[in-house]
């Protein structure tokens, strides 16, 4: 069943939703997830009539040992994971068409301090044009948070720009919390590049 014909709103309905660092692939349910400067990519494949969606909070992330952040939260684990997802459900590399969104300025200190939307968004379209995957429609930065719908079978991608909700405000406090652990993160890094060895 293809549920391209349905109204958005009941396509958000019947979505299922994709937290931070994680994806979804599906042949027919439609996806959704809720962006603030975080980057959302669509991936499907025409012919096979499959697709998937992921989110990521960074474009990469150095991983240590010790390090508690998960892995897929970057855009670089992310979208190796969402694609080797696809083509082992049977979708071709060289059809996949790519839709992207988000990297909005919903926090103003995080946009002064790392800059992630915009560190996000160049993120996309790098890695897309590295793999050879057109992107064939996005839309990027802003004062945005963002409503994603995905629907794989057809390629359909809905987005609902917002300037305020109570979603927005927990999403705000969400990627708030992120950045803190983040900067808690290098600055533990720095500290233990102080100490020395003997």
């Amino acid at each position: 069943m293809s549920y391209a014909h349905l109204p958005s709103r009941e396509i958000e309905r019947i979505a299922r939703s994709i937290a931070p660092g994680a994806w979804g692939i599906e042949a027919e349910q439609p996806l959704s997830t809720l962006l603030g400067s975080c980057v959302a990519v669509c991936l499907y494949d025409p012919v096979a009539r499959i697709g998937g969606l992921n989110h990521f909070m960074l474009p990469n992330l150095q991983r240590t040992p010790h390090s508690e952040v998960d892995a897929l939260l970057a855009g670089d684990y992310c979208m190796e994971a969402l694609l080797n997802g696809l083509l082992a459900k049977g979708a071709k590399k060289t059809r996949l068409e790519a839709k992207a969104f988000g990297g909005g300025t919903i926090i103003e200190s995080l946009a002064r301090g790392m800059n992630i939307g915009q560190r996000n968004a160049d993120f996309a379209r790098e890695w897309l044009a590295r793999e050879h995957i057109p992107l064939v429609a996005s839309d990027f930065l802003g004062p945005w948070s963002r409503k994603i719908l995905f629907v794989p079978d057809t390629g359909d991608a809905y987005c609902r720009r917002m300037v305020t909700s109570m979603a927005t405000t927990a999403l705000i406090k969400r990627e708030a919390a992120y950045a803190d652990a983040l900067a808690r993160q290098i600055a533990s890094r720095a500290t233990d590049k102080k100490i020395e060895l003997f």
